[in-house]
């Protein structure tokens, strides 16, 4: 087997501890969650040097969830790189669980930032990427967003921030699958030509198919090859790989009820054959 179809299949493995985490607890965000599956395989697989026996290595890339309603896809891709015991997913939400509905650094080994306001994650990811320079450390820093809350003004200061301060390892990736809570990104405020903007800021821009784990790798090279901050903006579908999830902002956070959560799980246990 090849290793882009190893990344494949653990990322569809991801859904599905996605799907079932967010039936058990009644609640979470599926949409977003499910859209950055292969993103998130390919960082903790491929990408990204950490040790999970050694969660606070102090040389470990760090990675920021900014978009931290997608918390489930995060449990899930740490769970499966042997972060916790993966049967501590069942207690997604649940009363003194470590697993709360949005990420909590003090609570979970793997999480570098508490996350859930969103647009706060490229700003902290600019201060981690500069610690790092102060400290002549060679660890990079992700952070993963969604496109929504590039809305939010304080992300455009951020990114013009790591241009001022030449932050080459810093890369922010942008889960651009152009649906939030009320609908579509496009009708709500639009974004306009992302990665114009983002250019123009003084970042190195790159774009990839963010359900292509192959393009991600190359996304992530590019990135990786240039002495400036990057930008990977990864084009996704929300709710992929649930055909009656995929591109609805319905889904966003909607409790999944049996008929869907069998049907869910039979199409992407479908997708492994």
């Amino acid at each position: 087997m090849s290793p882009s179809d190893k990344l494949r299949i653990h990322s569809n493995n991801l859904r599905i501890e996605i799907i079932e985490m967010i039936y058990n607890a009644g609640s979470g965000h599926s949409g977003g969650s499910l859209s950055c599956a292969e993103i998130l395989a390919v960082l903790y697989e491929e990408i990204m040097d950490v040790r999970p026996k050694q969660p606070d290595w102090p040389l470990r890339d760090r990675l920021i969830l900014s978009k931290g309603h997608a918390a489930p896809a995060l449990y899930a891709a740490l769970a499966l790189k042997g972060y916790f015991d993966p049967l501590m997913l069942r207690t997604l939400r649940q009363f003194e669980s470590c697993l709360q509905g949005h990420p909590c650094m003090f609570k979970l080994p793997g999480v570098e930032m508490s996350t859930g306001s969103l647009g706060l994650g490229i700003s902290a990811g600019v201060g981690m990427a500069l610690s790092a320079r102060l400290k002549d450390q060679g660890w990079r820093v992700f952070v993963l967003c969604g496109d929504g809350e590039l809305q939010e003004g304080q992300n455009w200061e951020a990114l013009m921030s790591a241009a001022k301060w030449d932050l080459g390892n810093l890369c922010v990736i942008i889960d651009h699958n152009d649906v939030q809570l009320d609908g579509k990104t496009c009708d709500i405020m639009p974004l306009g030509d992302l990665e114009s903007k983002i250019s123009a800021f003084g970042l190195n821009t790159v774009k990839c198919d963010g359900h292509d784990v192959d393009s991600l790798l190359d996304g992530f090279r590019q990135c990786a090859a240039s002495c400036a901050p990057s930008a990977l903006i990864a084009s996704t579908v929300k709710g992929k790989g649930v055909s009656f999830m995929e591109g609805r902002s319905e889904w966003h956070g909607r409790k999944i009820e049996r008929d869907q959560y069998e049907s869910a799980l039979n199409e992407l246990r479908e997708n492994m054959k």
